[in-house]
């Protein structure tokens, strides 16, 4: 196993517990409540869902924490580490490109609207934006990560 692939695989592990840790820190909001969504910039309708007791928020919440969990999944076959899932080529290409682009455009909105950066939404955007970059260099140098499985890389 050579250098970049090391650091591929390494990265997918990267991948995969930083989607772990924004699982848990997604569905914390469903206990803690109304502040803890404001604090993760939730959009304006999920806040006034959880001050108002509704379940539109608790449920966008598991919708959204089941997609990051699918993508450290994901992350994880991609390394290796579980069995290969479905798709796995082009999930990653899809998680890859969607997280680079939201660094992009959250690093974009940074310098445009300086007054609402937060350190949480800047450490936020670098991180999926490494994230996107690590996914996508991966899917070139990790076997596992192949359109095709190639047996040969798996024995």
């Amino acid at each position: 196993m050579d250098k970049k692939q090391k650091f591929a695989i390494w990265g997918l592990i990267f991948v995969a517990l930083m989607a772990a840790v924004t699982v848990i820190a997604h569905m914390s909001c469903i206990w803690l409540g109304e502040a803890c969504y404001r604090a993760q910039l939730a959009p304006k309708e999920v806040v006034e869902s959880a001050k108002n007791g509704t379940l539109f928020a608790p449920i966008a919440t598991v919708g959204i924490s089941f997609l990051f969990a699918l993508c450290g999944a994901y992350a994880l076959a991609g390394a290796g580490l579980i069995k290969r899932l479905p798709l796995t080529y082009i999930a990653l290409w899809a998680i890859g490109v969607l997280c680079t682009l939201r660094g992009i455009v959250g690093i974009g909105f940074s310098l445009v609207y300086v007054d609402m950066v937060t350190v949480y939404s800047f450490v936020a955007t670098i991180i999926w934006f490494t994230c996107g970059v690590i996914t996508c260099f991966a899917i070139k140098w990790v076997p596992t990560c192949a359109q095709a499985p190639n047996k040969s890389a798996l024995n």
